[in-house]
Parts: structure tokens; C-alpha cells; sequence
């Protein structure tokens, strides 16, 4: 099914064996607030490197995996059919700053990171600026043959495991003043402390701390790229998250789906099983079909990506996959806890700790909301035909769409972009 080549479906084998090695330990780290045995969490990262699982999206040439936009969204499919944030173990660096990073940059931070020896944390989103990284009110001032930054940065993902973060902030100054910039922190680093950890909803190793950076200077050379180029690296880090985030919640669901209809058949109520009862198997039935939808969905968007297909269509097409897949795996988790019952509720079950960490995949990289924000843009842009059948978007230098009736029933009007 799917199209899958021979390498791919090594890639995805490899993959699941590593899944399945680190589902046992689900219910250790849900008791020990995400963390495993030293020796284990050790263990699992040689694991992973044995595998060819560790970053996946790098090139070859920096010591990465070279897989295609599809291969990677398979290993993250399949890692992510476990719990409690064991499956970022494997880890995939940002692969834009491949493009832009300087030779000091790669040396320095981007090869380390491919090998497992260094890691990083996004500094990005603000209390006032989620969804909506334009917003944001942390600066990036010149100082000398430097910067000083100043901010304070909610949500930062695996600071506890990080050694240096990409901050980003609006130039204060200069020619680029109001344009956003992304710079490289080493951590620790003077002036930058961690204001609060907050409990969340799911149990992982990987905390999400508040963090303020007060005056911290850093050089010239840990600038990413050029100034006023800092939202275009979020934009390239959200499709690409976009895309992760859709296959681990397919992966999440296909697990739920499996582990479900195996309790439905095993239980027993009135000297039948549970399955055969219509209201209990129409739920399989469901999350069966959107699962199989999704899945479906994800690797057509990734095969586009691989194919080259326009970026602001892929923008669109990562939201699309980003929005149907996590809005689904809630769902399948939603009937899963219902299908265990009383068992569902409990933290032992798979079926409770994924309905916790699976609603978090609707807000993060942009809600929901956000997504469907970006697909009606395009839409109105591209036209419906590009975005869902791959019809050519443009004609005659112009991108069409049609408007909806009007309540008289008129004819549509032609709505015209070339962006």
C-alpha cells in the first residue's frame, strides 16, 4: 500500500523496531515524570544511531540520513505510536540552517547536533505572541561587533536538554529596525535564567519553561543568516514541524486504533464481546476510515515536497495534513478512552496518556485555527484546484479561484492573486 519503495520500507521497519523497544517503557516514565534510567535513556540514543534513525532530514555529507520529506514523516509515524516523549530520541535538527549556516555555524553547532552531541531549544513564542510570531516584542539590538538580546520567551521546548537556542527578536536598530533576526545562544549564558517551569498536561522529560534573556550578548558570527531574515527560518521550521507533528499523531492514532480493537475483542459483556456490539464497533469503524484517510493525505503532501512543488503550496499542504491529522488523533483517542471505560481513565492505559499529550498537537506550530486561517488564504490565492486535485495553480501569470455565490444566485466572480 501507498506506493512505498524497498528503501522506505526498511527506513519505516527500523523505525517501528525502535517503537517497539521503547513502548515497555511507557509506564516507567509516566511514573518517574518522564525520565528513564540513565543507563536506558543511553541505551535507546546508541539505539537510535545504530538504527540510521538519528536525524534523518540532515544531509549525508554532515553525517545525517539523507531521507527524503516521506521517509522522515515515516520514522515519525512510527516513533510516534509512543508515549511520554521516548520517541524524541529521534531527534531531527533544523534542517534550513543547512542553507544559510556559515562554515564557523556548522562547525560549531550544526554538525555537533547531527552527531548527538549537542542539542537546541527554540526561544521563540512570547506571552503576547503565540500563533502569531510577528507579534513579537523581544529585541535584538546591536551592540558593537555584536548583539544584545532581550526578552522573555515562553514554551521553550527541551531547555532542561539543551545546550544552546535559536532566539528570535525584532532588530531595534539599524537599517533592518522592525524586521526580525535569529541568533544563536549558547546555554548557560550570562543573562539568561529560567523565570518558571510550569506543569503540563503530559508527562514528559522535556520541560517548557518561561525563560528571560537580560542583556545577553553574544557576536556577530552566531547571527543565522542575515537580518530581517529571522521569519523566513520559522516559516521553513514550521512546514517541516507541520509535517512531524501530522505523522507522529497518524502514528499515535494507528497505535490507539490497534491497542482498542484488541481490548474490544478480548472483553466481554453479556457473553459477547464488546465489538460486536454496533455502537462500540462503529467507533473502530471510524477511526479506522479517518486513519486511513489521513495517513493517505500525509504521504501525498510529502511526495510533494520531495517532487518540488511550489513553496507556498507546500505552506498550505502542511497545514492541511497538520490540521486533518492532529484534529483526528484526538478524536480516535477520544473514542479509545470510551472503548476501554473505566480502564481508559487510567494512567497505566495508553489510551489515557495519549488523550492527554495528543491535545497538545492542536495548539503547538500553530493551532488549528491558525491552519485553517492559512489553507482559506490559499485558497482565495491559488484556487481550490491547487491545493487539493494538483492542477496547475497559475494561468495566464495568474493564480484563480472562484468566489462563492452570492445569495441572488449570480454569477461567481473571478478572484485574482499573483503572490
Amino acid at each position: 500500500m501507498y506506493g512505498l519503495s524497498a528503501d522506505d520500507l526498511d527506513l519505516q521497519a527500523r523505525a517501528r523496531s525502535l517503537g517497539d523497544e521503547l513502548i515497555p517503557w511507557e509506564g516507567h516514565a509516566e511514573a518517574n515524570e518522564g525520565r528513564l534510567p540513565d543507563d536506558v535513556a543511553a541505551r535507546f540514543r546508541a539505539r537510535c544511531d545504530e538504527l540510521g534513525l538519528r536525524a534523518t532530514n540532515m544531509p549525508v555529507e554532515l553525517g545525517g540520513g539523507g531521507a527524503t520529506m516521506l521517509q522522515q514523516v515515516l520514522v515519525q509515524e512510527q516513533v510516534g505510536r509512543v508515549t511520554n516523549g521516548l520517541m524524541w530520541v529521534a531527534s531531527t535538527p533544523p534542517q534550513w540552517w543547512v542553507e544559510v549556516a556559515t562554515p564557523y555555524q556548522v562547525e560549531r553547532w550544526l554538525r555537533p547536533t547531527v552527531a548527538g552531541e549537542r542539542s537546541e531549544c527554540y526561544a521563540i513564542t512570547e506571552e503576547g505572541a503565540g500563533s502569531d510570531v510577528t507579534d513579537l516584542s523581544a529585541t535584538v539590538g546591536r551592540d558593537g561587533d555584536g548583539y544584545v538580546l532581550d526578552g522573555v520567551k515562553w514554551h521553550v521546548t527541551s531547555y532542561n536538554h539543551a545546550d544552546y537556542a535559536f532566539f528570535e527578536g525584532v532588530l531595534a536598530d539599524g537599517p533592518g529596525a522592525g524586521r526580525h533576526a535569529l541568533v544563536v545562544v549558547d546555554l548557560p549564558s550570562d543573562g539568561v535564567s529560567v523565570v518558571r517551569t510550569p506543569a503540563y498536561s503530559h508527562t514528559l522529560d522535556h520541560h517548557h519553561p518561561v525563560v528571560a534573556f537580560e542583556g545577553v550578548r553574544v557576536p556577530a558570527a552566531n547571527l543565522v543568516g542575515g537580518e530581517g531574515d529571522g521569519m523566513s527560518y520559522s516559516y521553513a521550521w514550521f512546514r517541516f514541524e507541520r509535517f512531524m507533528v501530522a505523522a507522529r499523531c497518524v502514528g499515535a492514532a494507528d497505535r490507539l486504533l490497534a491497542e482498542a480493537t484488541a481490548f474490544a475483542c478480548d472483553r466481554i459483556v453479556g457473553g459477547r464481546p464488546i465489538v460486536d456490539y454496533q455502537l462500540v464497533g462503529a467507533m473502530l469503524a471510524d477511526c479506522a476510515t479517518e486513519v486511513f484517510a489521513a495517513r493517505s493525505m500525509l504521504y501525498e503532501a510529502a511526495r510533494g515536497v520531495d517532487e518540488g512543488r511550489d513553496v507556498k503550496l507546500q505552506h498550505a499542504q502542511a497545514s492541511m495534513v497538520k490540521l486533518a491529522c492532529s484534529e483526528m488523533a484526538g478524536r480516535v483517542a477520544d473514542r479509545a478512552v470510551q472503548i476501554f471505560g473505566g480502564r481508559g481513565y487510567m494512567r497505566e492505559n495508553v489510551a489515557e496518556r495519549f488523550f492527554r499529550e495528543l491535545r497538545v498537537e492542536r495548539i503547538w506550530e500553530g493551532t488549528s485555527e491558525i491552519q485553517r486561517s492559512i489553507i482559506a488564504a490559499q485558497l482565495v490565492k491559488r484556487g481550490p484546484a491547487a491545493l487539493v486535485s494538483g492542477a496547475p495553480a497559475v494561468v495566464s501569470g495568474t493564480a484563480q479561484a472562484t468566489s462563492a455565490p452570492t445569495a441572488a444566485g449570480s454569477s461567481a466572480a473571478m478572484v485574482q492573486s499573483t503572490t
